[in-house]
């Protein structure tokens, strides 16, 4: 009886392709980060990697990358010496905004403050 609840359980899971599709496209410790910093505008890969407090240059890059390459953001190449990019969101990582709003707001009521030393 519990192995069928289990199996039924995964059957539904594998069904709902509209949450795991999401998922995969903003998971991640830094992507969410990346995207919520991109609603303010445009941003400079420096910018990026100044404001965002413990991201590796490689990590940052490779989650633009990825992040270009699912259309939620654009990478914009300015022909200038030293080479200038910009980063914006697209019109499908701007409908994000809502969604990103409620996960601020969620982790400002449910956040964990540090327990006291003991």
């Amino acid at each position: 009886m519990l192995a069928e609840k289990i199996i039924e359980k995964k059957a539904e899971l594998d069904c709902d392709c509209s949450i795991i599709g999401s998922i995969s496209i903003i998971s991640g410790k830094w992507k969410p980060v990346i995207i919520w910093m991109l609603l303010s505008g445009p941003k400079r890969f420096g910018e990026l990697h100044k404001t965002i407090q413990g991201i590796a240059l490689k990590v940052l890059s490779r989650n633009l990358k990825e992040l270009e390459a699912d259309g939620i953001i654009n990478r914009k190449v300015y022909a200038e010496v030293p080479p200038k990019v910009e980063y914006t969101l697209t019109e499908k990582g701007m409908s994000l905004n809502d969604v990103m709003q409620l996960l601020a707001e969620w982790g400002k009521k449910h956040q964990v403050s540090p327990s006291p030393a003991m």
